[in-house]
């Protein structure tokens, strides 16, 4: 069933047909399948083969972090931030977003970062805020490469250093 899903999504084999592959997600995920129950929030949250429904994607991708899947976990972080198929929760989102930045994924590494600077969900900790741009700024991340400059540039988290924040705003530019 999860191929079927796949084949119709892609247009693999058969012609593509979003409203087929949706319905066989559904199935799929009904019977238990990590990846379909991802995919199936994907198509809830996307309006992809049915229409946008936050809660019901929200419950998908619960469903799949509950079996583990890292990105499921993340997109819950991202929900609970955004309020988005359920209340708006900082602390969860939070939570989740430092059990992701663990698993090394650089985009919930920086929301964690964020977090720890505006004191969203958390206590404002600017050490930890710097910490954590400085492990998303390796992976190349450019919005995290800007933010550390401006902790050098501005003492925040660190000690003020002209030569790191114009080493790392140069960088910035690759």
């Amino acid at each position: 069933m999860f191929n079927s899903a796949k084949h119709y999504e892609i247009g693999k084999g058969t012609e593509k047909n979003l409203e087929k592959a949706f319905y066989w997600y559904q199935k799929t995920a009904e019977n238990g399948v990590k990846e379909a129950m991802f995919n199936l929030a994907a198509f809830y949250e996307n309006g992809k083969g049915t229409e946008k429904n936050f809660e019901k994607a929200f419950y998908w991708y619960q469903k799949a972090a509950e079996q583990g899947d890292i990105i499921a976990i993340y997109n819950l972080a991202i929900f609970y931030k955004n309020g988005e198929g359920t209340e708006k929760n900082l602390e969860k989102a939070f939570h989740w977003f430092h059990k992701v930045a663990e698993n090394d994924i650089k985009e919930a590494m920086f929301n964690l970062a964020v977090c720890y600077e505006n004191g969203e969900g958390t206590e404002k900790n600017l050490e930890k805020a710097f910490y954590w741009y400085q492990k998303t700024a390796e992976k190349d991340d450019i919005d995290a490469i800007i933010e550390l400059a401006i902790c050098y540039e501005d003492g925040k988290g660190t000690e003020r250093n002209l030569e790191k924040a114009f080493y790392w705003f140069h960088n910035s530019r690759k």
